[in-house]
């Protein structure tokens, strides 16, 4: 069987109808990664998934069935049947690893090699979903052909031909961001500052805990009440906090999802993988597709997600990109 042999890649899906991804008995990452040896990995089914869960479960046992193969072998056979296919990627912490110099957050291995074969073959409208401006993507990721980002968490879209269309602010909250950007390259309030054209951000990855809750808490205080201006809403993420306007990247989804139905004559298999809290509203978009689809958090930690499943990257990240490569191929 054709499948994600990797340990820590499982998914759980509630049975109650509230969806979505959940680990039971556990309330934090750390206790999901310590306790990771409890739940069933993606390459247990049956009876033996079936008891892998029951003793992770403690308790939710009813709420809870453990389905990995499954799911990813139904979303791959759909895909192998299918002229098309729709593949969107968050790129940090998805395809590379944080780095607190965002600008040397290179590929995890093969995953350049793997989206350069999924590109060459032609089936697959390839797209990057990023917090990042798009135009940072192509230097880092490096793919043979241009590929299609949708930056600024979705505000802007840059075509594979290198034009660009970006959502506009309305006047107040660009003179608000505008007063922000000033405000914070005078004092970064103990962290890393980053104006973008759609949104003032502050990042703390790298801080200690405590400085972290400090500067969080002064960026609420600059942020949330700038939030009131009409067309300003606060963004949160891993270890950061942006003030901003525009799309987000489920209206990303949206967009791509009804350009390609509009053009499809019958269903097209579609996936979003992604990391970040901004990522769940893109999830639940994905998971709301007509057509065939599917949802993956990329992780190194566990955490509660919308996603259907969880790959721990880089090994689990590499084996979906290559079975996706293996299954384009196929005519």
């Amino acid at each position: 069987m054709h499948g994600l042999a990797m340990e820590h890649s499982i998914y759980l899906r509630a049975a109650d109808g509230q969806g979505g991804l959940r680990q039971p008995g556990i309330d934090t990452m750390e206790e999901a990664e310590s306790n990771s040896h409890r739940i069933a990995p993606a390459s247990a089914t049956g009876a033996k998934a079936d008891a892998v869960a029951r003793k992770a479960a403690t308790g939710s046992e009813s709420r809870l069935t453990p389905e990995p193969e499954e799911r990813l072998n139904e979303f791959f056979s759909h895909f192998a049947a299918a002229p098309r296919a729709l593949l969107m990627l968050d790129y940090d912490g998805t395809l590379a690893a944080f780095r607190v110099d965002r600008f040397t957050a290179r590929p995890w291995a093969q995953v350049r090699e793997l989206l350069n074969l999924i590109q060459s073959q032609g089936k697959t409208r390839l797209v990057i979903v990023t917090g990042r401006p798009p135009r940072e993507i192509q230097p880092l990721l490096a793919l043979e052909m241009p590929v299609e980002v949708w930056g600024l968490h979705g505000a802007e879209r840059l075509y594979p031909d290198g034009h660009s269309e970006l959502e506009q602010a309305t006047p107040a909250a660009r003179a608000r961001l505008d007063e922000l950007a000033a405000l914070l390259r005078r004092d970064a309030l103990g962290g890393l500052f980053e104006s973008k054209s759609n949104a003032a951000v502050m990042h703390w990855r790298g801080a200690s805990p405590q400085k972290a809750r400090e500067i969080e808490a002064r960026t609420r205080a600059l942020f949330e009440p700038a939030a009131q201006i009409e067309g300003l809403r606060l963004l949160e993420f891993e270890c950061g906090l942006e003030i901003r306007t525009g799309r987000n990247k489920d209206g990303a989804v949206t967009a791509v999802l009804d350009e390609m139905q509009a053009a499809a004559s019958s269903p097209f298999p579609a996936a979003y993988l992604g990391d970040d809290l901004t990522d769940e509203a893109a999830f639940r978009t994905m998971n709301s597709a007509t057509g065939p689809h599917l949802s993956a958090l990329v992780r190194r930690q566990w955490r509660e997600t919308a996603a259907d499943v969880w790959l721990k990257p880089p090994q689990a990240l590499s084996e979906f990109l290559k079975r996706w490569g293996e299954t384009g191929s196929r005519e």
